[in-house]
């Protein structure tokens, strides 16, 4: 996607490490204009498939998500990261560990809104280890829901996680796969360039 691959070149910064901070656009401060057209990107992408939720992880894949799920005029339901006196029954739950924060989290998505009949698109702002989107397949697997592919706004294709869930059978459509990025130069080469 040319517009999004343009504004991280723009606007991305790069930090040890291997991060891409793209905050000022996409993760704490958003662009909503940006965030319709990846919406139309994605429901173009996955129109052969039919979704009826959208599922994402707390809490900067939230708002991509909403947009998405626009398009697509479906729900979203999003896996948070901590039990809340809010979250009342029974609930699926995983482990996932965060590349950007360097933890583990217990996943937990109410019982209530996931289940079998359901056919999930996962969305996220970032592929980079896959251990996010691992979880979030295994909560979707576990509910008895099918899985119909996940959306990445940007996939960081010189880390393991979008060739490992590949491999696994998962389809995967990245926006903007970064091949490599040097902090030194700011340069950020996407796939299929040179």
């Amino acid at each position: 996607m040319k517009e999004l691959k343009d504004r991280i070149r723009r606007d991305g910064i790069i930090k040890s490490g291997n991060v891409l901070k793209v905050d000022s656009f996409l993760n704490h401060q958003m662009d909503i204009r940006l965030f319709e057209a990846i919406g139309q990107e994605f429901k173009q992408r996955f129109s052969d498939v039919e979704v009826n939720k959208i599922l994402t992880i707390e809490a900067s894949g939230i708002g991509i998500a909403c947009v998405v799920a626009r398009s697509f005029d479906v729900p979203v339901v999003f896996a948070k990261k901590t039990q809340t006196k809010n979250i009342a029954g029974e609930v699926y739950t995983t482990k996932v560990e965060s590349f950007t924060h360097g933890r583990v989290y217990d996943v937990i998505v109410s019982k209530e809104f996931l289940g079998k009949g359901d056919k999930v698109l996962l969305i996220d702002d970032f592929l980079a280890n896959g251990k996010a989107l691992e979880g979030l397949a295994r909560l979707v697997e576990e509910s008895g829901a099918q899985l119909v592919g996940a959306g990445i706004v940007i996939e960081k294709g010189f880390q393991a996680g979008g060739k490992m869930l590949r491999k696994e059978g998962i389809r995967i459509e990245s926006l903007a796969i970064v091949e490599s990025m040097d902090e030194a130069t700011g340069k950020i080469v996407f796939r299929g360039e040179d």
